[in-house]
């Protein structure tokens, strides 16, 4: 305890430090008051009947859960950062895909820059698609009748023009997080839309088990200790590396020596992060599109797809999150790619020969290491059907796993590291004893 303390006044005591905790936390307030205001043309107190059962299951709750209540609630900020998500996810496959496009990527800053701007058009074309149909949603019934009728024919054009407005917004306040702020703006918002429900899950899953009586108190302190037990696991699927020795030949140039140091290659056991989680989620939200029809032969199918804690919704789910891992990481990870900026930089693998072998070499250890991982990532994205299944509740079995998890701890082991390297720059001691936080690289769109 003594020594958190004394790291709380270390970080308090860096000027530089100090101004992006603030920054970052004012800029947080703002997005959360941004999210209580709701629509013109809405009434507030007509909502609470339709928040009561909207966005429970399915993509809905997803949208829902990263926009932290804003989509159920009819903010202004209902769309949330997941447009941005999705231009964002979309150009990031393309730049693998498209050859020109990795010419671009390759131009160094000023080709990251033209990607990010083409980004952000996409994002206002996939935002425009997106009000639209939360329009659409909004005349469901249970939303449509806290539509004041006085504003009926002004509500498609205004709130297709503030849904977008809010979301670029949004986007804006993910980029002055990670230019002024600390951390990963993109993922800072998500994770504190993802945390504004924790509180109201912990209530509602103490009131539950109280209510019980019976030892529910017992109950819920076993939930607890469970639950830390899965974010320490995750933690190391998270942190876990294969490091691969790699060493540097001599190089003597003028009367300097360079090179001649052992390092390793650290190759991560989960290089995909929680994109499998969410590519699973939304294919197997697809069935349920059949419950607008009147299919009776396919009532089954939905019932199925509906409830997360059915044993083959289940089964079908791991078996997609495993697929989507090893196909993911093929996408994003390039053994050849990294063969060659080894040999470029006069590196080998000691006892495989360069080029190609260190590339077959690199790719058969990490077919290796993404299978542990790929199972444990598929085990922590169906916990929460499992923890339901014994009973606890739904909004507090979210955080058992899934997406809500992964991307909370990636975030926070993101956050945290790069407070250790403020730290460890002004030679104070780290967060952990030596400053031997694990590294990690978070992007806009890997890190969720």
């Amino acid at each position: 305890m003594k020594k958190f303390v004394q790291s709380l006044k270390n970080i308090w005591s860096i000027d530089e430090l100090r101004s992006k905790i603030l920054v970052t936390l004012g800029l947080i307030l703002v997005y959360r008051i941004g999210t209580q205001i709701v629509l013109p043309g809405i009434n507030p107190h007509l909502l609470e009947a339709a928040k009561a059962n909207a966005g429970k299951n399915g993509l809905l709750g997803l949208f829902d859960m990263f926009a932290g209540g804003a989509f159920s609630q009819a903010s202004i900020l209902a769309l949330g950062i997941m447009p941005y998500i999705s231009a964002s996810i979309f150009m990031q496959l393309m730049t693998i895909l498209v050859p020109q496009l990795q010419k671009v990527q390759k131009e160094g800053e000023s080709g990251r820059k033209k990607i990010n701007q083409w980004t952000r058009y996409l994002t206002v074309i996939v935002t425009v698609f997106q009000a639209g149909a939360y329009v659409a949603y909004l005349k469901s019934p249970g939303y449509k009748e806290a539509i004041i009728p006085a504003y009926q024919s002004f509500f498609f054009i205004s709130t297709l023009i503030v849904l977008t407005s809010g979301t670029l917004f949004v986007m804006w306040l993910g980029e002055k997080i990670q230019d002024k702020g600390l951390g990963n703006g993109t993922s800072i918002i998500i994770m504190v839309g993802i945390l504004a429900r924790f509180p109201q899950a912990i209530i509602q899953e103490f009131g539950a088990k109280q209510a019980k009586g019976g030892g529910g108190l017992l109950i819920f302190l076993v939930e607890t200790a469970i639950l830390i037990a899965i974010i320490m696991g995750l933690i190391i699927l998270i942190q876990g590396v294969r490091k691969v020795p790699v060493n540097y030949a001599k190089q003597i140039i003028g009367n300097r020596q360079f090179g001649g140091a052992r390092q390793f290659l650290p190759l991560k056991v989960n290089a995909a992060g929680v994109m499998p989680i969410i590519f699973a989620q939304a294919i197997m939200f697809l069935p349920t599109l059949f419950s607008f029809t009147n299919l009776d032969s396919t009532k089954g199918i939905v019932r199925i797809f509906n409830d997360h804690s059915n044993a083959w919704y289940m089964v079908i789910y791991a078996v997609m999150v495993i697929g989507f891992t090893f196909l993911y990481t093929a996408l994003i990870f390039n053994p050849k790619q990294m063969s060659e900026d080894l040999k470029r930089n006069n590196g080998f693998i000691p006892g495989v020969k360069p080029g190609q072998p260190t590339a077959d070499y690199i790719g058969s250890i990490m077919d290796k290491i993404t299978l542990p991982g790929a199972v444990f990532l598929a085990l922590i994205g169906i916990l929460p059907g499992f923890a339901q299944r014994v009973g606890v509740t739904q909004q507090f079995s979210a955080f058992f796993g899934g997406t809500s998890l992964l991307i909370m701890v990636g975030v926070v082991l993101d956050t945290l590291q790069q407070i250790e390297t403020h730290l460890l720059m002004r030679q104070y001691d780290g967060l952990m004893k030596g400053g031997r936080l694990q590294g990690r690289q978070t992007t806009a769109t890997a890190s969720y």
